[in-house]
């Protein structure tokens, strides 16, 4: 319990402070459902006003439960993980959960086994991974452990296939790809989805080059860029948009202007994307939803689906000259 001017908090003090029996506020805490919204506000309020803390070590020892959902998390200074975390971290609390995170760098099997086995020392309901590569381990433990972006990526590679989509509308017949790392799972699904969006749609794939999610690679691979193009590549379909940041940097540097000689597309709109020049074209995923399902599935509960990825056009894309 907490101590608020020498005064010890417990459940009868955040009951009285809310209006609710200490039943009620042992649903709450425990993530009961049936219980009206504005009842678990009043709770939830009252836990935070009186800053009464829960003993995770005691509730573990009578419910199996810590309240704590685990994140393993990798790469998290670019924007699509740093974003997921932060949504998974407010999934987790309108469910009256926290999260615990576990920072990795390491695509090695063995170092993520180790971060995943330090929050399972911490008694972690289940765990979530975000930036999964892809020999990130899934089973094999006590929990339920779930990619961020799970189902196969389902909805990753609709993205990817709305943007091959746009520039097929526009007329682009011939396209570059700027893939992410491939051994990371959202890259190979993105991979995917160009894949078959460039089949349904009879296009041309020139070449595929990959690289590291970083402005600096998309501007590492612009000469293999401006050679395609020279050779009558028209768009280049990139896997997020720091990397077309990059590419489009670098093939300035070399003469070709976007969109004039070539379009180019992004992927998850970060919040600087429309201040790029030009401003990105690039797709949108429901980050929040996809956390909200994700927390759901570590702790066995339903979620609705996430919504369906948007595409946001912008002025770094036009019909091919």
């Amino acid at each position: 319990m907490s101590e608020v001017a020498g005064k010890r908090i417990g459940v009868r003090e955040v009951a009285a402070a809310a209006g609710v029996s200490t039943q009620t506020v042992s649903r709450v805490l425990n993530g009961y459902a049936g219980i009206r919204e504005s009842t678990r506000e009043r709770v939830l309020a009252a836990v935070t006003d009186l800053d009464y803390r829960v003993n995770n070590a005691a509730r573990a020892l009578g419910t199996s439960l810590t309240r704590t959902v685990g994140v393993v998390a990798s790469d998290a200074v670019l924007h699509g993980p740093s974003a997921g975390i932060a949504a998974l971290e407010r999934a987790a609390r309108t469910r009256g959960r926290w999260i615990s995170t576990a920072y990795t760098d390491s695509d090695d099997p063995a170092d993520i086994d180790a971060a995943v086995r330090h929050l399972l020392d911490q008694g972690v309901d289940g765990i979530v991974l975000v930036a999964a590569h892809g020999a990130a381990p899934l089973e094999g433990y006590d929990v339920p452990i779930v990619p961020l972006y799970g189902e196969s990526g389902i909805r990753q590679r609709d993205a990817a296939a709305l943007v091959v989509d746009h520039l097929a509308d526009l007329g682009h017949r011939s396209i570059v790809e700027l893939a992410g790392p491939s051994d990371w799972r959202e890259a190979l699904a993105r991979t995917a989805g160009v894949a078959d969006a460039v089949t349904r749609r009879g296009l041309d794939l020139v070449d595929r080059v990959e690289g590291d999610w970083s402005a600096a690679s998309g501007s590492a691979v612009a000469d293999a860029v401006a050679a395609r193009i020279a050779a009558g590549a028209t768009a280049v379909a990139v896997a997020n948009d720091q990397m077309a940041l990059g590419l489009i940097a670098g093939l300035a540097v070399r003469g070709v202007e976007v969109p004039a000689d070539a379009s180019v597309t992004g992927f998850d709109d970060n919040p600087d994307a429309a201040f790029y020049t030009p401003a990105l074209t690039t797709v949108r995923l429901d980050v929040e939803g996809e956390a909200e399902y994700a927390v759901a599935a570590v702790l066995g509960d339903a979620a609705d689906v996430p919504a369906a990825p948007v595409l946001v056009v912008r002025e770094s894309t036009a019909a091919p000259a």
